[in-house]
C-alpha cells in the first residue's frame, strides 16, 4: 500500500540534541516532487529553509537545513474512532559546522494529523496507538504546550 506525506502539511517537532533537553518546533513541507522536499523548519521563531528526499517505498525521510541533517522513518497510525491519521516521523540528527552544536548528535520526533483515509491508501485500522511523542508534538503545533523561544 503506497502512503504519501500530506503535502502541504505542517507538522509538531520535538528534538534532543547531545543529551541536551528538548527543543519544540514547526515543520512545514511544502511540496514533494520526483521524491524531493522542499519546506521550513522553524525552533526560534524564524523559518529556515529545508530541502530533502522522501522514498515512498522505504517510508524513509532525509532533509538538511543550514544547521543540522535530519533522517527519519514514517509509521502510521489509524483511530477510526476519532477519524484520525497520526502521521509519526522518529530519526536521527547531526548538527553542522555551521551550529552552534557542530558534531553532536541527537533524536527528533514530528507528527501532524488528517483525516482518516488522507494520504493515500485505506484505513490500517490498527489496535494499537501512537508513541507518546504522536501526542505531545501534536499538543505542540495545536498550542497545549508551552513554547520555549
Amino acid at each position: 500500500m503506497n502512503i504519501t506525506l500530506p503535502v502541504p502539511s505542517r507538522w509538531g517537532i520535538s528534538a534532543d540534541v547531545g543529551g541536551r533537553p528538548l527543543v519544540w518546533g514547526t515543520v512545514e513541507i511544502h511540496s514533494i516532487m520526483d521524491q524531493k522536499i522542499e519546506g521550513s523548519i522553524n525552533f526560534r521563531g524564524m523559518p529556515i529553509p529545508i530541502h530533502g528526499y522522501w522514498t515512498e517505498n522505504t517510508r524513509h525521510l532525509m532533509f538538511d537545513s543550514p544547521y543540522a541533517a535530519f533522517s527519519g522513518n514514517l509509521s502510521i497510525y489509524d483511530d477510526s474512532s476519532i477519524n484520525t491519521r497520526h502521521f509519526l516521523i522518529n530519526g536521527r540528527l547531526h548538527m553542522k559546522q555551521t551550529s552552534m552544536m557542530a558534531g553532536e548528535y541527537g533524536t527528533w520526533v514530528a507528527s501532524t494529523n488528517a483525516p482518516l483515509g488522507q494520504g493515500g491508501g485505506t484505513p490500517q485500522g490498527q489496535s494499537q496507538i501512537p508513541p507518546v511523542g504522536a501526542f505531545i508534538t501534536s499538543d505542540y503545533l495545536n498550542g497545549a504546550v508551552n513554547r520555549r523561544q
